[in-house]
């Protein structure tokens, strides 16, 4: 399976080096990737400069691919691993509580994967997993919240393996003056909407973090599938 990859950076970066990168990103270390090229530039413009959307090819064929948002994984995978990785999140007893739940029960093993497809947690969508560990929105809301704003997903290469089946094909500038803007914006529009939702759809019926917790609920539980 072959796909056209871009990565958002204040650089161009034609030889995508394996070991870089912070520990502290959703899935770790590793290159950061999007099929988007209208979200690699604001990604690339994130503090306002100018950027560029450099462009890959690779080919997944033969490759460990963890696919996140596949039907046999729910939210909680994914947000078992931001847990995990993320390192500032919420003080509250409840949040450290959550945060060590989801990991005990809903963490996926990364090592052996070559490639990680899942959503990104930037800005907005980083407050909304923090509201729902904190147990002030449901898992119905959080799930909802993570559609808004055309986030999309990204993917992430972890081995050397994965690095070794890129190529570079060039680079686009990204105007800072544009991307940056319309990152804000698509930011600000996914803010404003999810708090219009929680308004109107509040609903006490719904599935909090507490009551996971306290039901013991865990991996292939039917209610984690919305």
């Amino acid at each position: 399976m072959a796909l056209t990859l871009y990565h958002g950076s204040e650089h161009i970066i034609s030889e995508p080096q394996y070991g870089k990168g912070s520990f502290h990103n959703d899935y770790g270390r590793g290159f950061y990737c999007t099929e988007s090229l209208e979200l690699a530039k604001e990604w690339a413009c994130s503090k306002g400069g100018d950027g560029y959307a450099n462009a890959y090819q690779m080919d997944l064929d033969g490759l460990n691919v963890l696919r996140l948002n596949a039907p046999e994984y729910n939210i909680l995978n994914w947000l078992a691993v931001l847990t995990s990785n993320r390192t500032y999140w919420e003080k509250s007893s409840i949040s450290e509580t959550a945060k060590n739940y989801l990991k005990e029960n809903f963490l996926i093993d990364l090592n052996g994967y070559d490639v990680i497809i899942g959503y990104r947690a930037d800005d907005s969508y980083f407050t909304f997993a923090q509201s729902f560990v904190a147990n002030t929105i449901s898992l119905r809301q959080l799930s909802e919240a993570m559609k808004l704003g055309k986030l999309g997903e990204q993917v992430v290469l972890k081995s050397r393996e994965a690095f070794a089946r890129i190529s570079f094909t060039g680079s686009e500038k990204a105007d800072g003056t544009v991307y940056f803007a319309k990152k804000t914006e698509r930011d600000r529009n996914a803010r404003q909407e999810y708090r219009k939702r929680v308004r109107e759809q509040a609903d006490t019926s719904d599935l909090y973090m507490l009551d996971i917790m306290r039901e013991g609920i865990k991996n292939g539980d039917a209610r984690l599938f919305l």
